[in-house]
């Protein structure tokens, strides 16, 4: 089995500013939990014969401690408007069994909580945001950086992308009944693939 995807996430979650999961710190939600969901929007992308060009899904989780510790609670949403085929390679490929990143977070799940379908939206822009209609909506505002620019992290140990802006992304979100208010965000294009070349990062869950 091969894959590959390519595209632009948007994501929230319940720590303090900054949120410490990408370098392995303990979150700072509440009651010492990270919260959250992130928007994915494939521009392009494929698992064998099943074109994944063009489909919106939602990643939502519960890290109880730092992401290296595990026993994560992760469950997918795929949009409405993917075929059954293409909802079953996302799941394949989230749930780690196509190998590739999510084969190694997978090691660090504690609770699969399935995929569900509904209305997946990601809006690009210079504020990007992500929905799951009725269910979760936030808009991603990034922090600044010197001389107009935006505030980004770089090589992390757990992230989506190499770099990535971080903010600020206020929403409520109950998927999964996974009940939380949004505070930190961020935003990046992201790119996986079932064969990780040398140098390519993780991708953060």
């Amino acid at each position: 089995m091969s894959w590959e995807m390519s595209g632009k996430y948007v994501a929230n979650c319940s720590c303090s500013l900054i949120c410490p999961c990408p370098v392995d710190g303990p979150p700072t939600g509440p009651n010492g939990e990270c919260r959250g969901v992130a928007v994915f929007h494939i521009a392009s992308g494929n698992n064998d014969d099943t074109d994944l060009s063009g489909v919106d899904f939602a990643f939502a989780n519960l890290f109880p401690s730092n992401l290296s510790a595990g026993n994560w609670k992760v469950g997918v949403v795929v949009d409405e408007r993917a075929s059954e085929d293409q909802a079953g390679a996302l799941e394949s490929i989230l749930h780690g069994d196509a190998g590739g990143p999510f084969a190694d977070f997978a090691a660090l799940y504690g609770e699969w909580l399935g995929v569900e379908r509904a209305s997946v939206t990601f809006s690009d822009g210079e504020r990007p945001s992500g929905s799951v209609a009725g269910r979760v909506s936030y808009t991603f505002e990034p922090l600044p950086g010197p001389a107009g620019g935006v505030t980004t992290v770089k090589n992390a140990m757990f992230g989506f992308a190499p770099e990535f802006m971080i903010g600020k992304a206020p929403g409520r979100s109950d998927l999964f009944g996974l009940e939380f208010e949004g505070v930190y965000g961020e935003s990046a294009e992201f790119s996986f693939a079932s064969e990780v070349t040398e140098g390519a990062p993780k991708g953060r869950a």
